[in-house]
């Protein structure tokens, strides 16, 4: 496996200051299932992630997990698409339906290639 397609912990947000920052003052757009955050952080080498899905719409863990996993896989196979370094993004799932692999992945694809012509260093 390249090295490049790995998923570190050092590309997670898991701190609450760094998701509270994000979510205060990162700009945001919509893209079906996906409601997007995004900031810059001076202070990264590579792109963070965070990944959401409600449990408003998931009451079991079980599929929660399951589509994190499934979200995740879909950005780690693509993050090559958007370049730029030092960016926190967060991906909040908003749909009812769990949706299969490759439509996440075609919506990701889009999103990474929407961050690449709207968010440039």
């Amino acid at each position: 496996m390249n090295k490049s397609q790995t998923f570190s912990k050092q590309q997670r947000i898991y701190k609450k200051k760094e998701i509270q920052e994000l979510f205060d003052k990162g700009s945001s757009f919509y893209l079906y299932p996906f409601s997007i955050k995004i900031t810059k952080s001076d202070s990264l080498e590579q792109n963070s992630v965070l990944v959401s899905v409600s449990k408003r719409f998931f009451k079991k863990a079980v599929d929660r997990n399951f589509l994190k996993r499934r979200i995740k896989e879909a950005y780690r196979l693509n993050q090559q698409l958007y370049d730029n370094k030092g960016f926190k993004i967060a991906f909040l799932y908003n749909s009812q339906k769990k949706h299969d692999f490759s439509f996440l992945e075609s919506r990701i694809i889009k999103i990474l290639e929407k961050l690449g012509s709207e968010f440039v260093n």
